[in-house]
C-alpha cells in the first residue's frame, strides 16, 4: 500500500514582515477589504516557501523588492470562525529611512494607508492576537532570538 497524502491535515500560512522607521516605531497597513489595520504580509501561495510569500506579499502591498531579514517569529493561529488553523511566519524588514518610506507604494485596491506606530500606538489599531504577535516579534528581535508562539503568546522559554 503506498503513501496516502490526501488523507492528511491541511494548514493556511501566511507570512507577515515588520518594518520600523529610525524612531523604533513599527509599520501597520489599513487594508480596504476588512476594518482591522494589519501588519504587512499575507497568505503563502501553493508551492511557495513563507520566505518567498513574505518578499512577495511586501512587493505587492508596498512595492518594495529589497529581501526581507531574518525569521523572528512562528505563530499557531487556532482555528476560528470561517477560518483554519495557520502557521504564520514573521520576518524582520528592518529599519526604513528617508527615501525608503517615500519610495512604498500602496495598491488602491487592496490598502486605504499605512501608519508608522510606536508599540503603545500599534495595541490600539491591532486585534488582539496581531498585537501579541507584534509584542513577541518585537521581543525576540531584541534578544536576536526565534520565537515560537500559540495565538501570539510565547510556548518555549
Amino acid at each position: 500500500m503506498g503513501f496516502d497524502d490526501t488523507v492528511l491535515p491541511r494548514k493556511r500560512v501566511a507570512a507577515t514582515v515588520l518594518f520600523f522607521d529610525t524612531d523604533d516605531r513599527v509599520l501597520l497597513v489599513e487594508p480596504t477589504y476588512k476594518p482591522e489595520w494589519e501588519l504587512p504580509g499575507g497568505a503563502v501561495e501553493t508551492d511557495e516557501s513563507p520566505y518567498t510569500g513574505a518578499c512577495r506579499e511586501v512587493a505587492e502591498e508596498l512595492g518594495r523588492t529589497a529581501p526581507v531579514g531574518r525569521l523572528l517569529a512562528v505563530d499557531w493561529s487556532p482555528p476560528r470562525p470561517g477560518r483554519t488553523e495557520c502557521l504564520v511566519f514573521v520576518f524582520d524588514g528592518g529599519v526604513l529611512a528617508g527615501d525608503e518610506i517615500a519610495a512604498l507604494r500602496l495598491p488602491a485596491d487592496e490598502l486605504r494607508g499605512l501608519a508608522w506606530c510606536t508599540p503603545a500606538e500599534a495595541v490600539q489599531r491591532l486585534p488582539p492576537v496581531l498585537a501579541r504577535r507584534l509584542a513577541s516579534a518585537c521581543a525576540a528581535r531584541s534578544a536576536g532570538t526565534v520565537a515560537y508562539l500559540e495565538n501570539g503568546e510565547p510556548r518555549l522559554p
